[in-house]
Order: C-alpha cells, then structure tokens, then sequence
C-alpha cells in the first residue's frame, strides 16, 4: 500500500516527526520488499544488463552483516501474492505501465529505476544463507508486519507510507534515512549501534491540534492509498474548501495532505468525520461509498495472521488461505518462500504478472519464450482441489481451463489469455504432488523444457536446471540467439564455481593452477562495462529472454518439489559481465584465450557446452565474415577449439565431476546452498 504525497510530506518536517535512535540490542521487523528495491536502487548497481546479481547479494549480505554487529535480531516479512478480492488490480496495472516507462527509459541511455527479474529470488537465497529468519505472507504484508512488530515490541524498517497511519507502539524507520553503512561505536564501550531516524506518531497527531490518531485511517483512504480510486471522494474535496497551496506537483500532493489532515482535527472520530463526508456526496452515492470506505480502513487494524507462531514454532496460519482450502504442502511452501506469488495469484486469481524487463520495446514481450513453461504451471494448479477449482471457475466462467496474463505490449499493457496444458489429474494432482517419485518429476521438469535427461549427465548438479533452461532457450529464441551469446552465458556460469574454489579454504593448490588468476580476468572484464555505452536492445532482449526462461523453469522445478536442485542464482547470472563478454567474443577474444589459464574450468566449460550444443539450431554455428584479417585467424582457431570441445566423448569426460578437483567443489557449494532441495 501507500499513500500518494505523505512520506515526502513527513520527511520535509523531519525535525517534528521524527525522533534519533542509536539502534541496537533489538528484534527490527523488516519490511522484505521495501528493502530489496532500496539495495537496488540506492547502491549504484547496474539496472540496464538483467541484474549484477552477484553484486546485489554483496550489498544483501553487507547489510545484515550491520545488523549483526549491532545485536540487531532481523525478521524479515515479504510481501505474497495478490489480495483476493482484486481490489487493488487498478493500482498494480497503473504501476506495470510505469516500470514499462521506466525500463524504456533505461534501454535508451535514460534514468530509471527496475528491479532486475530475479532480484526476489536472490534476495532469498541470500537470506537462508545468512540464516536470516524470514516468512513470506499469503497477500500483502502490511497488516502482518503491524501485528508483529506491536506484539514484540519493536521497531519496523520500511519505506512504505502506510507505517505513518499504523499505530505502530515502537514506531516506524525510514529505510531512506537508516544508515547501515554507518555503523558507530557507543562511547566507552566496545558495542556498535546504527544512526537512524523513528516516525513519532504521537508528534504527528500534536502537530494536527493533538488529532485522535483513529482518524488516520480515514485520512489515508481519502488522500488516495492504493485501495481506492473513487471519483466522488473528488466531489467531496471539492466541497470542503482544503487550504491553498503550491502549484507544482509535490506541492499539490502536499495541500491535499495538509488540507485533509488539518480539516479531520476537527472531528473526534471516525464516525463523525465519515459522516460529513457522506453528507458532501449525492444520495445515491452515499451507501456504497459509506461501504467501500470501511472496508479500506480495516486495512489498518490488527491481522489475524500470527508471524510470532511462524517465527518460533514454524507454523503459519492465514484465515483467508484457510478457506480457499489450498493444499497444506502449498501453504507451508508459500510461507517458507519456497513457492513464488507467482503461483499463489495463478493457483487463487486465475491470473498472473509477467514483470517487464529491461528490453527492445519493439520486439514482442521478452516472457513470451517462456509460455509453454507457464502453460504446464497452468496445467499442474488446475489439479487441484474441488473446492478450490469450483472458485477459480466462477472467477473465469468460460474460460475453466485458461489463466489471464497481465503483459507488456509495446509501451503498454494487455491481458492475454493462455490455455493450460492438460495433465491427467490422476498422474498429476496439486494435493498429492510433493508425494511423486523423484524420477516422475525429473522427468516432467525435462519434459517441459524439451531436454533429454542423458543430455545432463555430465552436468554438475547446481547446474543441472540452468544448463536444461539453455537447451530449452536455444530451441525457442526463432534464430536470434548466437554462438557468443550462449558462450557467454555459460562463461558467467562459471563464476560460482571458481568463487567457491578461490574462496574455499585448504585450495590454494588449485588457486596456483589458475582458478583464481580466471576469476579475477572475469571480474575485470565485468568491470569493461561503461556506464555511458549504448545497450545492444537485441542482446538484452535475448538476455531477458533466457532470464523468463530460467524464472519460470525455477518456477515449476519449486511446484514439482525441486527434482533438481536450486541453483544458486548469486553467482549465475551477471548482466554487466555477459554484455562485455558478448563485446570481447566478437572482437579478437575466444573462449579458449580466456579458459588456458585454468584447466578444471576448461573442462567444466566442455561440458556445459557439450550438454547444450545439439539443441542449438544450425545457423548458430555458422562462421561470421570479418573485415581483419587477423580476427579471421583467432576466429578459426576459436572454433577449431569448439569443434574440439564439442566432439568430445561424455563416456570419457563424465568421471571429473566424482575424481575432478573442481566437481569436488561443486559438491561442497551444492550442500552450502541447497538446503531446501530434495537429494532422494
């Protein structure tokens, strides 16, 4: 939620509303949501490449850090999926056009702020490694955040408005103004503590001739929350004469904040207050907007929903999943973050958001690659119990097999309505699904993405999932991927591998055999990327691409119980790094330049390629002109390389990952990392 003008309208008078805390020694309710997007937009990360994933988990990993050498105790809440009655449906088209704008923006060399697609998932992975505690809610988080944060006792760290009209008895920090990369000493102690700033409600209410604070509620709803949109609260405004203000567009957002607030101060209640704004409205308005209006304000009253009890017992009981009557695996994924809201808006709405990436605006939605992974998703949630499929069908009628997707279109966005594949529901029902055997689900997920499973097994298991998503990729790009473009991607996959080699003590050996000397080449080569240099829109687009394709295989591998391992998505995927090696690879760089200072990398790389090379088309390996001479050489002798590489025999390669010193270490990063996935 949010409330359109209040927090600027709070931060321009910080000195009356907010209060200093030396924060420390204390349990800190997270908002998730609010500070993932705050870690991405306020670190100088590259946005315009798919997500410098590795970076953003630095900065994750920096931040809790701070928390914990401040005896700062962090649960984290993340928002779920869509509320159930659809009422905020408007708000979230409005903000889909706005980050369509934004990430056009960025694709032309512009300002804007996107969160790379897979910025939720790595900010999980982040959190199980840190063992941060951390529950995903079945809908919007607010409520939950409230109730937990008054039952404890402490304090809430978000940047959502809504947390200046919840009457929060700790009080609410700005993530905008906590400064967690200014941890400081307590004087004449050893104990640390961080600067921050606390939302004083009792000061706000005082400013407003000392308002009943059960007004907010009230006020919030009018000035425009993100759960009403009324053309007669406008009539209303009209007719209330609010104090003139500034003409310019945070001064209008301003005048209505302070005209409304300064207008409610006069009423003792709600009830009161509500009833004047009744009697400014047309007869034949007033009893749906009378309803419309409670129902908006009980947004910000106590939520039946108990995190305490997830928090120390492990269990998590929403009311409104509850009477859905969802699956009891299904609840405990969601509320473990082991399922997306992705699934929870499929399985409940029937309707899901494809998130727009930074891509060619020109060229048809970038997700539209990954639809027949989404269709199978479709297909397993319409398995699911009676109870819940009879809903689903009063919600689509005519339509009891297809989901609505909400996408961008253009500059725009649409809603398509895609079928569901069909699956027996005896092989393949919701209920029952974590109960099939290991192979059986294997063997869908595979299925799915078109790849035959011999095709992997050379593959070390992390990569498994990624390495299928590329055969999937390259058998749906319709020509467009090239030979440097699944080069470089599988080159990015080695990034995790050789940080867990040059990290792992005990190794240095195999740092002397050139793990680390190639780890560093590739950081520098990440490093290449010029802020100022025009984005190749077909290379991201491509990128974006493969992206949806490994969201969705993430996705469904989540649904069937992770028949593969997770992998790890910190050290997979680095959008500065791929672009600029995307550059190198077309100039005078070959795959074999940059893999001879390390032999165990090399070897890995041969498999990588070897697994997906027969599921590319044949044009990918046709030769380029080249105007220099002396890049025809290197070129030739790249691919007599490749050539190489590819005719290697998998009976003959397969024993490294057991005997090879790197799959060893591929090993330990899978037990460190995979916590969650299943090894039957």
């Amino acid at each position: 939620m949010g409330i359109r003008g209040l927090m600027s309208f709070v931060e321009d008078h910080s000195n009356e509303f907010f209060i200093d805390l030396k924060l420390r020694n204390t349990k800190l309710i997270i908002d998730g949501y609010a500070l993932f997007h705050r870690l991405s937009f306020s670190s100088g990360l590259e946005l315009r490449y798919g997500g410098d994933y590795d970076s953003f988990a630095d900065i994750v990993h920096k931040f809790f850090e701070s928390l914990f050498a401040c005896n700062i105790f962090p649960y984290v809440v993340l928002d779920g999926g869509c509320d159930i009655s659809d009422k905020k449906l408007s708000t979230i088209k409005d903000r889909a056009r706005e980050k369509i704008h934004m990430a056009h923006n960025l694709s032309v060399g512009g300002g804007g702020c996107v969160c790379p697609l897979l910025t939720r998932e790595v900010f999980i992975q982040v959190l199980i490694k840190l063992q941060v505690s951390f529950v995903q809610s079945f809908s919007e988080a607010d409520r939950d955040i409230m109730t937990l944060a008054n039952h404890w006792n402490c304090p809430v760290l978000s940047s959502d408005s809504d947390f200046c009209i919840f009457d929060l008895k700790t009080g609410f920090c700005p993530l905008n103004s906590f400064q967690w990369r200014n941890v400081n000493t307590v004087k004449g102690t050893r104990d640390y503590y961080i600067p921050a700033k606390c939302f004083s409600l009792s000061a706000f209410c005082q400013h407003f001739s000392n308002m009943n604070r059960a007004l907010l509620p009230l006020f919030a709803v009018l000035c425009g929350n993100d759960y009403i949109h009324l053309p007669v609260v406008e009539i209303f405004l009209s007719k209330v004469h609010l104090p003139s203000g500034s003409t310019n567009s945070k001064g209008r957002r301003h005048h209505r904040v302070l005209g409304l607030l300064s207008w409610l101060s006069h009423f003792a209640g709600p009830a009161e207050a509500l009833d004047h704004v009744l009697k400014c409205l047309p007869k034949k308005d007033r009893e749906n907007v009378k309803e419309l209006l409670g129902c908006s304000m009980e947004e910000y009253q106590q939520s039946h929903v108990k995190l305490q009890d997830f928090f120390q017992c492990g269990t998590y009981t929403c009311p409104d999943a509850l009477r859905l009557g969802l699956p009891e695996w299904v609840l405990g994924d969601l509320a473990h973050g082991q399922l997306s809201p992705f699934i929870s808006d499929a399985l409940v709405l029937r309707r899901t958001i494809l998130h727009t990436q930074v891509e060619n605006m020109q060229r048809p939605n970038a997700h539209r690659i990954s639809q027949p992974i989404r269709q199978v998703i479709y297909g397993l949630l319409l398995n699911a119990s009676p109870h819940l499929e009879n809903m689903s069908r009063n919600v689509l009628p005519s339509q009891p097999l297809a989901f609505s997707e909400v996408e961008r279109a253009s500059k725009n966005i649409k809603t398509s309505i895609v079928d569901a594949v069909g699956l027996p529901k005896d092989h393949f029902n919701l209920d029952k699904l974590p109960k099939l055997s290991l192979a059986r689900r294997q063997r869908l997920l595979l299925e799915t993405l078109k790849v035959k499973q011999t095709s992997l097994d050379c593959v070390p298991d992390l990569l498994k999932l990624p390495v299928a998503v590329c055969c999937y990729w390259l058998q749906h790009t319709e020509g467009t991927a090239k030979l440097h473009h699944l080069q470089a991607l599988l080159l990015g996959m080695l990034m995790g591998p050789l940080h867990a080699m040059t990290n792992s003590p005990g190794k240095e050996g195999l740092q002397e055999n050139g793990a680390k000397k190639l780890y560093e080449e590739l950081q520098r080569v990440k490093k290449q990327t010029q802020p100022d240099r025009k984005l190749d829109l077909d290379t991201a687009h491509i990128f974006c691409q493969w992206q949806s394709c490994l969201q969705m295989a993430l996705y469904l591998s989540q649904l069937l119980s992770t028949p593969f391992p997770e992998p790890d998505l910190t050290r997979l995927y680095s959008g500065s790094l791929v672009h600029s090696l995307c550059q190198q690879l077309l100039g005078s760089t070959s795959v074999e330049t940059l893999l001879s200072m390390c032999l165990e990398a090399e070897q890995l790389y041969e498999h990588l390629f070897s697994a997906t090379k027969s599921y590319a088309p044949a044009e990918l390996f046709l030769p380029k002109s080249k105007s220099n001479s002396k890049r025809k050489r290197q070129k030739k002798k790249g691919a007599s390389w490749l050539k190489n590489t590819a005719g290697t025999s998998s009976d003959t390669r397969c024993a490294y990952e057991g005997s090879n010193r790197f799959g060893v270490l591929m090993v330990e990063n899978l037990e460190e990392h995979s916590g969650t996935a299943e090894l039957e």
